[in-house]
């Protein structure tokens, strides 16, 4: 459950989200719904992740078209959970509900398989594209735009090679995770210490259901990971690394 939050409040405040994303249309948590979001709060999904899967559902809702009504919190929560289901992936955590999932039909390393079945110039062609965008958008600073140029250049240069199999294709992967580790050391660098502060702290209210079942050496990585995602949202950049 979040750091600071009972369940009640933890489910007041998906209300008050919900009500601002239907454009102050009041949808109340109560009942079956009060439920389903306080079992959110048990699973131990960050606020911060639950809203962004409530923006993941009103997204694609908005692409069909003007909404018609308004969106109840139950429509939510296979993109809350698909949201979730992604940061534990990236942080490491483990899933405390992959049986619960398995029975229901769920299958909560669907985002893996899917990973591990994408193409690596694909992923290269994707990464290229957000890279670009998070260059049009004028992350940091100078240098760490250049350093964005220049990773997009290697990329492209690599994506325009003959297919790569064998050796070649596991030297590729490995430099990838090179170039995201690189890459997310400048962007914690550029980034201003106050931001940076800001970034660890909400990190630590996001991890803070979990620190004391883990252990410190899997508490820290997770942290760190829980951290550059959020660098990642911050400037708006890919992970580079393929795995």
């Amino acid at each position: 459950m979040d750091s600071v939050l009972a369940t009640g409040d933890y489910c007041r405040e998906i209300e008050t989200y919900l009500c601002k994303k239907n454009d102050g249309h009041l949808i109340r948590v109560v009942g079956p719904s009060f439920d389903l979001v306080a079992a959110w709060a048990e699973r131990g999904v960050p606020l911060k992740i639950a809203f962004a899967g409530i923006d993941r559902y009103f997204d694609r809702y908005y692409s069909r078209g003007p909404r018609r009504r308004p969106v109840k919190i139950d429509f939510c929560e296979a993109d809350v959970l698909d949201v979730f289901d992604e940061w534990r992936r990236a942080t490491g955590l483990p899933s405390p509900h992959a049986s619960a999932a398995s029975s229901t039909g769920e299958s909560g390393d669907s985002g893996a398989d899917a990973h591990r079945r994408a193409s690596l110039p694909k992923h290269l062609e994707r990464v290229i594209a957000k890279l670009t965008q998070a260059r049009a958008g004028g992350a940091v600073g100078a240098e760490f735009d250049a350093l964005i140029d220049d990773v997009a250049r290697e990329l492209e240069t690599a994506r325009q090679a003959h297919a790569m199999r064998g050796e070649s294709r596991i030297a590729m992967i490995a430099r990838l995770a090179a170039i995201d580790a690189r890459m997310m050391e400048a962007a914690r660098t550029a980034l201003p210490a106050g931001e940076n502060r800001g970034i660890a702290a909400e990190a630590d209210e996001m991890m803070a259901s979990y620190r004391s079942t883990m252990t410190p050496d899997a508490y820290s990585r997770a942290h760190a990971a829980a951290t550059d995602r959020l660098v990642r949202e911050r400037l708006r950049l890919p992970s580079v690394a393929f795995e």
